[in-house]
C-alpha cells in the first residue's frame, strides 16, 4: 500500500479478509454462497480499505497472515460509470501492487470466455441493461419479457457478459467475488422495482441458467437496505457484517471536526448577502492555507473552492447574479475560475458568464476551479476535500440534498488534522433560505455524517460561530507551561514491535536525524537474536530437529488376512519444507529481519565459498527460532525498548519538524501496545458558538469569561457551561494569583490534554475540563487541573483511577490535580496529589462514598 492505514482501517481490512476466506472455503468445499457488508461513515476511506483487501487477496499479506488466492476474480459493481471510474482511480492511488492492467473497465466491446484471475472488473448497471451490446443474444429467463425475442448477438461476439459470468462461476479453479459499491443504491424493495433493481438482484441471486455470484460484499455508509435484501435471498448465508466505529474515524483526523452553518437571523431575501459572505470566507480560508503552506514548507498547496448548490431546475440569470457578486467581492479571482457539473456536459451560460463543464472526479486535482456550480448529482461518490465553502440556494425542504452534498466535503485536505487550528479543520455552509429553526434538522443530520447513524463523537455543528484567537493579554510563559504538560494518547494500532522499530528507523533516516538508522536497528536486533540463540540453546536444538525431519505414519494392510498395522516413519525434510518453515518464522519476527539475520548468520559461518549452503543452514536456524515462543517474546520486548529509547532521544528534534512529519512520529508512537506520552499542540484558532436560542425562540448571547488563552475581539471567551462547571470556573478565577485558564477540548485534537483510563478490559481516554494557571510570588507559573467530575456515570470510578494514576506519574508538572463533585448541597473535592487519596480511589466501588469519606474535603466556591 502507498498509504499507511489508520488503525480502524487495518482492523476492518482484517475482518473483511476473514469473511472472504471463510466464504471462499465454503464455496469451494460445499458450494455455499455468502454475503456480508462493510459499513463506514462517509470519508472513512472505504476504497482505500478495498485496495488493501485486493492486495492481500491477490498477492497475500504477512500482516494478516493470508496466502494469495490464485483463483480470485472480483467484479466491482455500481450504478454509475463515473463512480466506477473514480473508484478505479482511487484504487490505483492507494495501491502499489495493483497495476492499470489489473483494474479492467468492462466496455461494450469486452469479450472473454471467463474472467481472468487476479483482476478487478468494473461493471455498471447500464452495461447489463436490455439494450447493452454486452447482453445481446442471451436467451430470456423467467424474469425477462419472454414474448420479446432476444436481440441478435453482434457478429464479432462469441459470449454475452452473462455467459462470461456463468463460465467464471462454473470454473472450479476460480472464485468470483462481487463488490457492490454504494450498496444501498439499487436495493429497493420489490414493489415498484425497476430494471436497476432487477439487474442487481440477478447478479446476487442468479437468474435462469446463470447461478448467483458465490461471494457478495456490500460497501456503503448506509447498508440497512442491502442487509434486508440479503436476508430475503434464497440459498445465501450471511457472514458477520464489518462495522467501522465512527468515533475512531472522526478521531483519526481524516474528517473535519467542525461544520459551520451560517443562516440569517431574520426572514427575508438574503442570498446576495450570504454569497458575499461566502466569498469572504473563501478568501480568508485561501489566505489561511497559503500561510500554513509557507510555514510548513512540506504541507503542499491547498487551493480551497466554493460550491454553489442550485436547484435541479435553476434560473441561469440568478446564478449569473451570484457570480457577479463573487467577482465584485473578490476582484482578483480569475474569470475562468468557475466550472459546473450539471448533467448537461457542455458549457452553460449564466448571465453574461460562459462556464465550462468538468467531470466531478476531476475537480479535486484541477486547481484552476475555485467556484463550482452543482445541483445534487454529485452527492454520491464524489469527493473533493478542498471544497471548504458551500452556498446553497436550496430551500429548507431540500435539507436531504444539502446534507448529502455537504457530507462529501468533510474530508481534511491533507488527510490529517491541523494541530490547534479549528479554522483549517472546519467547513463552512451558508444557507440563505433557511432560518435557525429549520437548520436544526441539517445540524442533526450532519452530526451523524449525514448517514442517519449515531452522532460522530468529536464532530461539532455550529450555527453562526465566531473565531477565537490567542489572547494577546496572556504572557508567553503561560503558553510555555501549557505546552510542557504531558498528554497521553490511546495506542491506536498495535503492530509487531520489530515492524514498528523498522518504521521508526526509516523515518529517522529520512529526516537525517539518525544516519543508517535501518542498519543500526537490524544490527541491534541481530545481537538480541544471537543472545536468544545462546540463552535458549536446548530449546532451539529440539526445534531444529523438528524442522529437519518430517514425521509420519504408514498403513500396512494384509488383504488376505484382513489385518492392518500402523508404522511410524521419519524422513529428512527437503528444501521446500525448510523454506516453508523459514517463511512462517519470518512472518513471526518480520520478513526483513529474517532476511538480514540469515545473511548475518551465513557470514559468521566462516566458509565464504559455499554461501548458498550457509544461507540454507541459516534458514534452518531461523525456522527453529520461530518455534520457540520465548524467542519471539524477548525479541519483541527488546525492539519495543529500542523504539522508545530513540523516540525519547530524538524528542526535541522531532518537535522541531513540520506538522506533517510530527504526525508521522505520532502514529509510530501509537503503534505501541502501551499508552505513550505526547505533546500538546499550541492552539491558534478556535471556532465557537456565541449565542443560544431559548425554548421560547428568543436568542441571547452566551456567558463570557476573561483570562482564557483564546478569546474574541473583546478579549472574552464565550461558552455554555453547566451549573457545576460555571461555579468552579468562577471560584478558580477569583483565587489570588490566577492569571489564565484553558477550556480543555473534549474532542480528539492535538491541542487537548488526554489522560488514559481503563474501563474493564478496554483503554479509554478522558479529557479533564479545565487547566488553571497561577503566578506565584517568586514569578514561577504553576498549573492546576480542576475537573468537575460527574458521579452518576458508570465509568466515574475508572476515570478517577486514571486521573489518580496520571497524578502519580506526572504530579511534578502541577501544583494541584483535583476532582470536584456536588454531593447534596455541597461541593466536595478529591486531591489526587495525595497518596492516601489515590489509594482510596484504587479500592473504591462508590464515587459518592469517596467524596463523603475522610479523603474528600469541602471545595470552597
Amino acid at each position: 500500500m502507498k498509504f499507511t492505514l489508520k488503525d480502524y482501517q487495518e482492523e476492518a481490512v482484517g475482518k473483511v479478509l476473514v469473511n472472504l476466506k471463510k466464504a471462499s472455503k465454503r464455496w469451494r468445499e460445499d458450494g455455499d454462497k455468502h454475503a456480508f457488508s462493510l459499513t463506514a461513515t462517509t470519508g472513512a476511506g472505504k476504497t482505500v480499505m478495498a485496495a488493501a483487501v485486493f492486495e492481500a487477496l491477490f498477492h497475500g499479506d504477512d500482516n494478516y497472515d493470508i496466502e494469495p488466492d490464485p483463483g480470485a476474480v472480483v467484479i466491482w459493481f455500481s450504478d454509475d460509470p463515473s463512480l466506477n471510474e473514480q473508484s478505479r482511480y482511487r484504487l490505483l492511488q492507494a495501491s502499489d501492487r495493483l497495476s492499470i492492467s489489473d483494474l479492467v473497465v468492462v466496455q461494450s466491446t469486452f469479450q472473454r470466455e471467463a474472467l481472468e484471475p487476479g483482476k478487478v472488473y468494473f461493471l455498471n448497471t447500464q452495461k447489463l441493461s436490455k439494450s447493452s451490446l454486452l447482453v445481446r443474444g442471451r436467451e430470456p429467463d423467467e424474469e425477462a419479457d419472454t414474448n420479446a425475442p432476444p436481440l441478435p448477438m453482434p457478429d464479432s461476439r462469441s459470449w454475452t457478459i452473462w455467459d462470461t459470468i456463468q463460465n467464471t462461476i462454473d470454473d472450479p479453479a476460480l472464485t468470483l467475488y462481487l463488490v457492490l459499491d454504494e450498496a444501498h443504491r439499487g436495493m429497493r424493495a420489490a414493489t415498484g422495482a425497476g430494471e436497476k433493481t432487477t439487474i442487481v438482484k440477478r447478479l446476487i441471486n442468479g437468474s435462469g441458467s446463470v447461478p448467483g455470484i458465490p461471494v457478495v460484499w456490500g460497501i456503503s455508509a448506509t447498508v440497512e437496505r442491502f442487509n434486508v435484501a440479503m436476508a430475503d435471498m434464497q440459498g445465501r448465508a450471511t457472514l458477520p457484517n464489518v462495522i467501522v466505529d465512527s468515533g475512531k474515524v472522526q478521531a483519526s483526523g481524516l474528517l473535519k471536526d467542525t461544520i459551520n452553518l451560517d443562516v440569517p437571523k431574520e426572514v427575508g431575501q438574503f442570498d446576495t448577502v450570504l454569497v458575499r459572505r461566502g466569498t469572504d470566507k473563501l478568501k480568508e480560508i485561501s489566505a489561511a492555507w497559503a500561510a500554513y503552506g509557507a510555514q510548513q514548507t512540506d504541507a503542499g498547496v491547498v487551493l480551497p473552492l466554493m460550491v454553489l448548490q442550485v436547484p435541479n431546475a435553476p434560473d441561469h440569470n440568478e446564478i449569473g447574479k451570484a457570480l457577479d457578486t463573487i467577482f465584485t467581492q473578490w476582484p482578483d479571482l480569475p474569470e475562468d475560475a468557475v466550472a459546473h457539473v450539471f448533467g448537461e456536459h457542455s458549457a452553460q451560460t449564466f448571465g453574461h458568464h460562459s462556464v465550462p463543464y468538468i467531470s466531478p472526479e476531476r475537480v479535486q486535482d484541477t486547481s484552476w476551479v475555485r467556484v463550482l456550480i452543482a445541483k445534487d448529482a454529485i452527492s454520491t461518490g464524489w469527493d473533493c476535500p478542498r471544497a471548504e465553502v458551500m452556498v446553497s440556494f436550496r430551500p429548507a425542504l431540500d435539507k436531504t440534498h444539502i446534507t448529502q452534498l455537504l457530507g462529501r466535503m468533510v474530508r481534511t485536505p491533507l488527510a490529517r488534522r491541523i494541530p490547534g487550528n479549528d479554522r483549517l479543520n472546519s467547513v463552512d455552509c451558508l444557507l440563505p433560505f433557511f432560518d435557525e429553526n429549520s437548520v436544526k434538522d441539517v445540524a442533526k443530520a450532519l452530526k451523524s455524517g449525514g448517514d442517519g447513524g449515531d452522532a460522530l463523537p468529536g464532530r461539532r455543528v455550529l450555527i453562526n460561530p465566531v473565531e477565537l484567537r490567542p489572547n494577546p493579554a496572556i504572557p508567553e510563559v503561560i503558553w510555555d507551561k501549557l505546552l510542557s504538560l504531558p498528554s497521553q494518547t490511546l495506542p491506536k494500532r498495535h503492530v509487531r514491535p520489530v515492524k514498528r522499530l523498522t518504521s521508526l528507523a526509516h523515518e529517522l533516516a529520512a529526516d537525517d536525524l539518525l544516519v543508517d538508522a535501518g542498519k543500526l536497528a537490524h544490527a541491534e536486533m541481530h545481537k538480541v537474536l544471537d543472545g536468544i540463540c545462546a540463552r535458549y540453546k536446548a530449546e532451539i536444538k529440539v526445534a531444529r530437529s523438528s524442522v529437519l525431519t518430517v514425521e509420519g505414519t504408514s498403513l500396512k494392510a494384509d488383504l488376505k488376512g484382513e489385518a492392518m498395522s500402523f508404522d511410524d516413519f521419519l524422513e529428512e525434510a527437503d528444501y521446500v519444507v525448510i523454506e516453508d518453515a523459514y517463511r512462517r518464522a519470518g512472518r513471526a519476527i518480520s520478513p526483513d529481519l529474517a532476511t538480514s539475520y540469515s545473511k548475518h548468520l551465513a557470514r559468521n559461518v566462516g566458509d565464504q565459498h559455499d554461501m548458498e549452503e550457509a544461507l540454507k543452514e541459516a534458514h534452518v536456524s531461523i525456522a527453529a527460532l520461530g518455534l520457540v515462543p520465548q524467542a519471539r517474546e524477548t525479541l519483541d520486548a527488546e525492539a519495543e525498548k529500542l523504539s522508545n529509547h530513540w523516540l525519547t532521544r530524538f524528542r526535541v528534534e522531532i518537535k522541531g519538524l513540520t506538522d506533517e512529519r510530527q504526525d508521522v512520529y505520532r502514529q509510530i508512537k501509537e503503534m505501541s501496545a502501551n499508552p505513550m506520552e505526547v505533546n500538546i499542540a499550541r492552539p491558534t484558532s478556535w471556532m465557537q458558538t456565541s449565542t443560544i436560542r431559548e425554548a421560547n425562540g428568543v436568542e441571547k448571547p452566551l456567558q463570557t469569561f476573561a483570562k482564557h488563552l483564546l478569546c474574541n475581539e473583546e478579549g472574552l471567551f464565550p461558552d455554555c457551561f453547566n451549573s457545576w462547571e460555571d461555579e468552579v470556573i468562577r471560584a478558580e478565577l477569583d483565587r489570588p494569583g490566577t492569571v489564565a485558564w484553558y477550556r480543555n477540548p473534549s474532542r480528539a485534537s492535538q491541542d487537548s490534554l488526554g489522560i488514559i483510563y481503563s474501563d474493564g478490559a478496554e483503554s479509554k481516554i478522558l479529557r479533564p475540563d479545565f487547566v488553571f494557571f497561577s503566578q506565584q510570588s517568586d514569578g514561577t507559573v504553576v498549573a492546576d487541573i480542576v475537573d468537575p467530575h460527574g458521579i452518576q456515570l458508570n465509568d466515574a470510578v475508572p476515570k478517577l483511577r486514571g486521573l489518580a494514576q496520571y497524578a502519580a506519574k506526572y504530579g511534578s508538572h502541577y501544583r494541584r490535580i483535583e476532582a470536584v463533585a456536588k454531593i447534596g448541597d455541597k461541593f466536595r473535592v478529591l486531591d489526587l496529589m495525595e497518596e492516601k487519596t489515590r489509594k482510596a480511589i484504587g479500592s473504591a466501588s462508590s464515587v459518592k462514598e469517596l467524596y463523603e469519606s475522610a479523603v474528600g474535603s469541602d471545595y470552597v466556591v
